[in-house]
Formats: C-alpha cells, sequence, structure tokens
C-alpha cells in the first residue's frame, strides 16, 4: 500500500521549525532596536572632557542607528547623582551612562551612599583613556621625578599636593604614587579643580596630578614644570616629558578613562550593537587625529574585554583606597 503524504507538516515539524528559527534569530526587541531616540546621561557637567566625548557619540551615533541621540547633564553629589539615575532605568538601551573612572568606579569606593556599584551597569565600550601630567611649581626644589622622590623621602610630611577633592582619580593617583615611590606627602582637598589649579600655580602647594589637556597650556607657558605622565607611553602633547614609570617609578600607570554604559540587564544584543557601531567611530581617522591634539587616547574593546578591564581596574583602585584609607561618609 502507498501512504499518502501530507502537504502541511505536522505538530511535531512546526515545534522544530519554530525552535529553530527562534534559535537563529535575534529577540524581536533587539531585530528592532532602536525604534526611537536614545538618551545618554553625562554625571558631569556641560563643557567638561566626558561632556564633550558624550557629545561627540551623540553627534556620530545617529547615521548609523537610524535614530537620535540626546545628552542629558545630570551633575551632583560627586558624580554619583547621574550616574544612579541611568542605574535605575529601564534596561532596554533608550538610557546610557558615558562616564569616566572617577564616576563609575571610585565614587562607589569611598561614597557609601553612592547607590550603585559595577555590578548596576552593563559595560558596553571603552571610549578614550586620559593620562595625567605630575607638575611641580617652579619654585619646588626638585626637577624631575627622581628628584622628587629622594626629596620627599628626606622630608616626609613636608611636601603637599592639591586635587579637586577626596576619592577623585588625580587624589587617588597621588596616592599610587607615594605607595610605588615610598613616600609621604599631604593632600590638600579643594572643593573643585579650579581652587586646586589655582594654588599650585600660586605656589600654595608644590604639586599636583591633571590632566594633560588641561594643565598643558600652563606648562607650555612656564607657570608649571612638567615631570612626568601617566600612561604607558609618552604623549604627544607633551612629548618630552617622560612617563613616571619610565621616569623611575616602576608599574606606576594611572590613566583615566571614558566609558559608555547600559543599564544591568540591557540584551546582550542591544549591548554587542552599541558596541560594535561606536568602534566604527572610534577607529576613525577622524576622530583619533583630534582626540590626539587633546591628549586623549580612542581605545576600541568588545563589551567582554571591556568588562574585564573595569574589574582589573576595580581591584587595583580598592587596594589604593584601601591602603590609603581613604573613604567619605
Amino acid at each position: 500500500m502507498i501512504r499518502a503524504h501530507s502537504r502541511y507538516p505536522g505538530p511535531a515539524t512546526l515545534a522544530a521549525l519554530g525552535l529553530l528559527a527562534a534559535l537563529a534569530s535575534p529577540p524581536a526587541g533587539a531585530q528592532s532596536y532602536p525604534n526611537r531616540p536614545v538618551k545618554i546621561i553625562v554625571p558631569t557637567p556641560a563643557g567638561g572632557p566626558v561632556d564633550v566625548m558624550a557629545r561627540l557619540l551623540a553627534n556620530a551615533l545617529p547615521p548609523l542607528i537610524g535614530q537620535n541621540v540626546i545628552v542629558e547633564n545630570r551633575a551632583g553629589a560627586g558624580n554619583t547623582l547621574g550616574s544612579k539615575v541611568a542605574a535605575a532605568a529601564d534596561p532596554d538601551g533608550y538610557t546610557l551612562l558615558v562616564s569616566a573612572a572617577s564616576g563609575l568606579i571610585m565614587s562607589p569606593m569611598v561614597y557609601k551612599s553612592a547607590g550603585y556599584d559595577e555590578t548596576s551597569f552593563a559595560p558596553i565600550a571603552l571610549v578614550a583613556e586620559t593620562p595625567q601630567v605630575l607638575v611641580a611649581h617652579p619654585a619646588a626644589p626638585f626637577n624631575s621625578v627622581a628628584e622628587l622622590v629622594a626629596y620627599a623621602r628626606q622630608n616626609p610630611g613636608k611636601l603637599n599636593y592639591s586635587t579637586g577633592g577626596a576619592g577623585t582619580l588625580p587624589h587617588l593617583t597621588a596616592e599610587l604614587f607615594k605607595q610605588l615611590s615610598g613616600t609621604d606627602i599631604v593632600h590638600v582637598p579643594y572643593k573643585g579643580s579650579s581652587g586646586a589649579r589655582n594654588d599650585i600655580l600660586g605656589g600654595q602647594v608644590q604639586m599636583m596630578f591633571d590632566t594633560i589637556a588641561t594643565m598643558g597650556p600652563s606648562v607650555e607657558a612656564g607657570l608649571v614644570r612638567a615631570l612626568g605622565t601617566t600612561g604607558e607611553e609618552r604623549s604627544p602633547i607633551l612629548p618630552d616629558v617622560p612617563t613616571i614609570s619610565e621616569a623611575g617609578v616602576a608599574g606606576f600607570r594611572a590613566s583615566g578613562w571614558v566609558g559608555i554604559m547600559a543599564p544591568a540587564a540591557t540584551p546582550k544584543p542591544i549591548v554587542e550593537k552599541l558596541n560594535a557601531e561606536i568602534r566604527k567611530i572610534l577607529n576613525s581617522a577622524e576622530i583619533r587625529e583630534s582626540w590626539a591634539k587633546q591628549g586623549v587616547v580612542p581605545l576600541s574593546m568588545t563589551a567582554s574585554e571591556f568588562g574585564a578591564f573595569i574589574n582589573a581596574e576595580i581591584e587595583k583602585w580598592a587596594k589604593v583606597a584601601q591602603v590609603a584609607g581613604v573613604k567619605i561618609n
């Protein structure tokens, strides 16, 4: 007997086909993402380095993702206000955070009431590295990192350095410098970076760590003396200034960085899509040339590589903060 074959699949076949289709296709939300404007929260005031980078991404992303991108500054509370708002947003890819390392990982280390930590976010992309420069007032009795270390060891507690506040990147950078160089230098915190810069220029304090882009003009004008930079390689802005590691403090590296994050539990396909588009922007010759002039180094990582990078940074700076006893209620 010849059996007739149905033209239509049976229930079992339909179920199998449905499973294969589900496995082969990304979630519906990821397929249609984005279908409305995306918001980037910046936890710093408008006009600062982090804000500038966020707006650059906001201008470059729309042609790649097909939607407008708007920037919203939510400054305050040591960069924790905007970060807290972003952490509490729906994990749907429509609210992102562009933050510096100081606000993303350092503030939760030193502020008990930050309201978020690294587990509150899904890493998307590392945007840039921002090396610092160690500067001294021209009247300071040292002209190099080696001379500074020797003087500080011979005169413990007599040198001081300024920062824009406790728990900031320059503060922890200076504490790392002290720990690796075996020196005792006194921290003088100010309510904001402008006061700290004014007093290094005025000679009220002897030394300071600051971003190269900000302090570079004062170095060129001879208002301060550049002793060393904090990156892995010399800065194109200050090519004659050695790195601090090169100058004798082995293993020293303390660059700031800026990254873009999404609330935790944001679907992986959305994270990967954003990562791919942002890396296209960062790898463009125009961006690299523009940022090099500002002492900023664009960095391209996958989302998973960025996550591993953050974990390593947290481990490093948590040890520095613990040894230094940095904790703010």
